[in-house]
């Protein structure tokens, strides 16, 4: 399924549950792991004296600071490197997006897994939900593989992953997310959840929508899951439909607590632009800071197709 898998860590505890991701998944998909940690960026021009991006010190990178950083490394993750296969740490100084995007090109990586956040805030606080992580976002859009996002401990992650909620807005963006829910739930005997949320938020600023219009939303939501997706199935039957009303991002969190979701799935953007240029969506940043389970961001259709079995490759041209 996963062949090589880029954990993006600070090293930090925010990133813990995106570490028990990274590991597990690994372990149980027999995939090649790179925990890669950028850890200080040059102070200026080619000087020799590093940024620590955790503590904002200013260090020598020339010293023995570089092999400190990857020992402490080591003795963070240390109850994992026992149990897994194995696996290449990499400390590196450079711009922590920047380093991590040309390593998961380099290596050719499937997947990108990382946490929502560098911050040691709660995460039930509500300046943590506010805003999700710079070098996070900058990763999303610019990924040419499918970005993992782990904001809090997943509880419902037992087989990694046995019901993947895929959650569609219908934009362009979205299909290269279903292929990515497909392929993986077909691969791994997962249920897929196709959900759609018909936006009723315009209710809170006086603008109530007439319950027949409503109806007519969902009925038409009905119809564009059968053209769109179920069309492309062929004989997997392992699957349910609905279509909830609501604010979005909200009835996508109450859904996938009610089907016990353990991956949501979702398209980075919505908008119809340029994916290098797109920010992460309003509804989909909700979903990542909010969710008890990863959340999967699909940018860029490049490498979705990789998951692909070869006799679907035109499937995945067509998408």
């Amino acid at each position: 399924m996963f062949k090589k898998i880029l954990f993006a860590s600070t090293g930090s505890p925010p990133c813990d549950a995106a570490a028990n991701v990274s590991f597990d998944m690994a372990q149980k998909y027999n995939a090649t792991l790179k925990v890669l940690h950028v850890y200080g960026f040059p102070s200026r021009g080619y000087s020799p004296f590093v940024v620590d991006v955790r503590t904002g010190d200013t260090e020598n990178g020339q010293s023995d600071y570089e092999d400190w950083v990857k020992e402490e490394l080591k003795n963070t993750y240390d109850k994992f490197l026992k149990n897994t296969n194995p696996i290449e740490l990499e400390t590196r100084v450079g711009v922590p997006h920047t380093e991590i995007l040309r390593t998961a090109r380099k290596e050719g990586c499937d997947l990108i897994v990382m946490g929502a956040h560098t911050r040691n805030d709660d995460v039930g606080a509500t300046r943590y939900r506010g805003v999700v992580g710079r070098t996070m976002q900058k990763v999303a859009r610019h990924a040419r593989c499918p970005v993992l996002i782990v904001a809090r401990p997943c509880q419902t992650c037992f087989w990694y992953f046995s019901s993947i909620i895929f959650a569609t807005d219908f934009s362009k963006a979205a299909h290269s997310a279903f292929l990515f829910a497909y392929k993986v739930a077909r691969e791994l005997g997962s249920k897929l959840h196709i959900v759609h949320a018909v936006d009723i938020a315009s209710i809170q600023v006086g603008r109530e929508e007439h319950q027949t219009t409503i109806e007519e939303k969902v009925k038409q939501a009905h119809k564009r899951i059968e053209k769109d997706y179920l069309s492309q199935m062929k004989d997997f039957d392992n699957y349910t439909v609905d279509v909830w009303e609501g604010i979005p991002y909200v009835e996508i969190l109450k859904f996938a607590r009610e089907r016990s979701g353990d991956l949501i799935v979702m398209a980075h953007h919505t908008r119809e632009i340029d994916p290098e240029q797109a920010e992460l969506g309003s509804t989909v940043e909700q979903v990542v800071l909010r969710a008890g389970c990863p959340v999967v961001s699909v940018n860029h259709p490049d490498n979705v197709a990789k998951l692909a079995p070869i006799e679907d490759a035109v499937e995945a041209e067509a998408l």
